[in-house]
């Protein structure tokens, strides 16, 4: 499985210049966000994490997975999270005609009160961004930093590395409160967030 932990700042500048990548600025502020939930025993986990940490996040979650958990995404909420949309049944924009996709986003808004949008996989052609942004009034949301929770091949150890080595300040860093990324991301949070504290990091939400 091939990707990139840290995005190259040609792809951020010059290719995707309309997606945010990282936040502003050069406070230590790091902008944790969770791909995929909620879901119903690992969310409660992360929020925990993050509670016994003081940090907040971001949740860009799938539009089916909150209809079926709407307690848990109300309870993201209460605790101080923002949310974002991950369409309804997490497509790929690439495999999927515009229509589609379009239609899946606004089915998941029904349920996910926001103004983000996260592409599953990062895939989203050129014209569905373009739709999302100038008609469905989205902030596509990228990121600086993948963790390869969702690497099957990755031991937790490696993962927990891959952070690491790529996140400073301003940084948005992908973990996933899903049950293929469970072992990794349940690994590596805590680590982060007792490394980052310790040295005058802040974990705050990502806000537009």
């Amino acid at each position: 499985m091939f990707y990139l932990v840290n995005t190259p700042w040609v792809v951020k500048k010059f290719i995707y210049p309309r997606y945010i990548w990282n936040m502003p600025g050069k406070e230590k502020k790091i902008y944790l966000s969770f791909d995929d939930g909620p879901h119903p025993t690992i969310t409660p986990i992360v929020l925990e994490q993050l509670k016994e940490h003081n940090a907040k996040a971001s949740f860009f979650c799938i539009g089916k997975n909150v209809a079926e958990n709407p307690d848990l995404y109300k309870q993201i909420i209460e605790e101080g999270h923002s949310v974002g949309n991950h369409t309804h049944n997490h497509l790929n924009g690439w495999e999927v005609n515009d229509k589609a996709y379009l239609k899946n986003i606004t089915t998941a808004a029904k349920y996910i009160d926001s103004s983000l949008f996260r592409p599953p996989y990062g895939r989203i052609t050129r014209f569905q961004a373009k739709q999302v942004m100038e008609i469905l009034n989205y902030d596509i949301i990228m990121w600086s930093v993948l963790s390869g929770d969702f690497d099957s091949s990755l031991s937790p150890e490696d993962c927990w590395n891959n952070v690491l080595k790529a996140t400073g300040a301003g940084s948005i860093v992908v973990f996933h409160d899903s049950e293929k990324a469970k072992k990794r991301v349940l690994y590596a949070l805590p680590k982060l967030l007792t490394y980052y504290s310790e040295r005058g990091y802040s974990f705050e939400r990502i806000i537009i």
